[in-house]
């Protein structure tokens, strides 16, 4: 019988993460990269502007230290609901490099946004996120967010999304909506 020794290699060590809040422009075109990259929307640079100008506190970035680049992103922003007093925070854009996953970095992100929306006093927080992204689904679920309504044809590309809403006070489940729940999949 012969025994053979094992050569593994050690496992590479994970580069430094720096989670910073937005700045100023000068990160918006790392921003722009990550997003582009990863999500089916196409947006303008009006659309980054019109929630990086309003809500600079409620977006984030994650940065490998050591390349100084962006490989994380999420951008919110945080008004009142309609003609409500609820005060309702919404996760407009959340990315994360396909090389940096499965290390936490989008959950740290969606937490960091959370409590910068909790802080600022929101009652509510809401996204929209594919049908058929099981792992967004799982992720913000596990954060205790909840499938409130499916949008048909939502996205440019023609698929559904799920409308997720995490409620952030207790009363604000009771705070009367404009919106009617359509629970389907």
């Amino acid at each position: 019988m012969s025994t053979g020794t094992s050569t593994s290699t050690p496992p590479t060590p994970l580069p430094p993460i720096d989670y910073v809040g937005y700045e100023s422009e000068h990160q918006l075109a790392g921003m722009m990269a990550l997003i582009e990259n990863d999500l089916s929307e196409p947006y303008s640079i009006y659309t980054y502007r019109y929630f990086l100008h309003q809500w600079p506190k409620l977006s984030f970035l994650a940065m490998d230290r050591e390349k100084n680049v962006c490989i994380g992103v999420i951008v919110c922003r945080l008004d009142f609901h309609g003609h409500s007093k609820l005060k309702r925070g919404y996760i407009a854009m959340l990315a994360v490099s396909k090389e940096y996953r499965k290390r936490k970095i989008g959950s740290t992100l969606v937490l960091m946004a959370i409590e910068s929306m909790k802080t600022a006093g929101a009652d509510e927080i809401v996204l929209e996120t594919e049908y058929t992204n099981q792992s967004a689904i799982a992720l913000y679920q596990q954060m205790g967010f909840i499938k409130d309504k499916r949008l048909y044809r939502y996205y440019l590309n023609g698929v559904d999304a799920f409308r997720l809403k995490l409620f952030c006070k207790p009363e604000a489940q009771e705070l009367p909506t404009d919106e009617v729940p359509i629970m389907s999949q």
